[in-house]
């Protein structure tokens, strides 16, 4: 799984007669890389927060699982907008297509008895038709993204009323919904935490520790300047601690839920896509200077349409997952969803001039919606009052992004 932060520059050489501490090096380390640590520190200071205002039950088992079952389709959407967003465009759709494809399982398996399995495969090909025929518009056509899914969101809320005839839909199979609200099985012997959970959380370590020095490996092979050896062992320690203080607490009570080893999935496959493969350089590329990128040889129209492509199918994942949760097909499915995800992705370092941002940093930017949201709502604040304040941290973000152009640009 990819990490939230790249190397960094080494620091200048001390002064004569010393060296820096870690404290130090850790110190210039945050000031010379703010963007990427920043929401991490934000995250993890909203955590602490509202860890204590809530008298200690915000990372109680049970609430966590919570969190993660509650923003799981959030966090999918999250993924997938951050690849519009750093390709240069926006999609309006996502939240009434979530509700369109739940409404198209409803009607497959509560009217028509399709099985689930194969159900769950139709909806997920009716998500990537419809991000192909609004990537159509915009990549060969050519009219701007706005403009096309605000069109589509309109359509797919009319397509989801007309489905449901403007009514629920429900039950649905318990396969079904043990995508959603469903946890591993336990297996092995009996101990006091949930053994599978405990070895994903291990699984995880070791893969994080070892991308990191891969990354390491690789930088040093090019001459490119990289971590300190000291800070890089406290950064390997960190996300240590971290990953495995989170699969400890999932343990500890009913392990990790399905619907988080789907999204753990999703994140370590496009990761992986946008960082070391030629179609996520291409992203970035055409998200930067699309001039430029035409010139350089990037096919723009095939990648933007691609980019449509995937966030269809991502958003009929997210609908099924959030259908499966709900355990109902409702015309009014999906309300917002497209806010939260835009807003997630700006929080999690999208610039929105495009081509900035990596996926680790949307399901940060997502997370600190959720905790805010959780938070707030354990503490007892209104409804009207969550809604400012969100505003006011998305408002906070973007503020903060074009500061650190500047700063960075001068």
């Amino acid at each position: 799984m990819s990490t939230a932060t790249q190397d960094v520059k080494s620091p200048a050489p001390p002064p004569e007669g010393g060296s820096p501490s870690i404290g130090a090096l850790l110190v210039q380390s945050l000031r010379g890389n703010v963007r990427q640590y920043g929401m991490l520190v934000a995250l993890a200071l909203i955590v602490v927060i509202f860890q204590i205002w809530s008298d200690d039950i915000l990372l109680r088992p049970l609430n966590v699982t919570n969190l993660v079952q509650q923003n799981g389709y959030i966090l999918i959407l999250a993924i997938g907008m951050m690849i519009v967003i750093i390709a240069g465009h926006i999609d309006l759709s996502v939240g009434s297509l979530v509700a369109f494809v739940g409404a198209l399982a409803g009607v497959l398996m509560v009217n028509h008895d399709v099985p689930w399995p194969l159900a769950v495969v139709i909806c997920l090909l009716v998500g990537a038709v419809a991000g192909a025929w609004q990537g159509f518009w915009i990549a060969y056509v050519g009219i701007p993204s706005f403009i096309v899914t605000l069109a589509g969101m309109l359509v797919f809320r009319g397509g989801t009323q007309i489905l449901l005839d403007g009514q629920s839909l429900s039950p649905f199979p318990e396969g079904f919904r043990e995508i959603s609200i469903g946890f591993i099985p336990e297996m092995g012997p009996y101990t006091q935490y949930h053994n599978p959970t405990m070895v994903i959380g291990l699984a995880v370590c070791a893969a994080a520790v070892w991308q990191e020095w891969r990354g390491r490996q690789q930088r040093a092979a090019y001459e490119l300047d990289v971590m300190p050896l000291g800070l890089f062992y406290v950064k390997c320690a960190a996300i240590v601690a971290a990953v495995m203080a989170f699969a400890m607490t999932l343990a500890s009570w009913h392990g990790a839920p399905v619907g988080l080893l789907i999204l753990c999935g999703l994140l370590a496959i496009f990761a992986f896509v946008m960082r070391n493969t030629v179609i996520g350089r291409h992203v970035y590329a055409l998200g930067g200077n699309q001039p430029a990128a035409k010139l350089s040889g990037v096919r723009d129209k095939r990648v933007t349409f691609m980019v449509f492509v995937n966030m269809g199918l991502l958003a009929a994942l997210a609908g099924l997952v959030f259908t499966a949760r709900l355990g109902s097909a409702t015309p009014s499915a999906g309300l917002n969803f497209e806010l939260e995800a835009i807003a997630a992705a700006f929080i999690g370092g999208a610039s929105a001039s495009g081509g900035v941002g990596t996926v680790l940093g949307a399901i940060i930017g997502g997370l600190v919606l959720g905790v805010l949201n959780n938070g707030m709502s354990l503490v007892g604040i209104g409804t009207e009052y969550q809604q400012v304040i969100k505003g006011l941290v998305l408002l906070a973000a973007v503020g903060f992004d074009i500061w650190n152009k500047r700063r960075v640009g001068s």
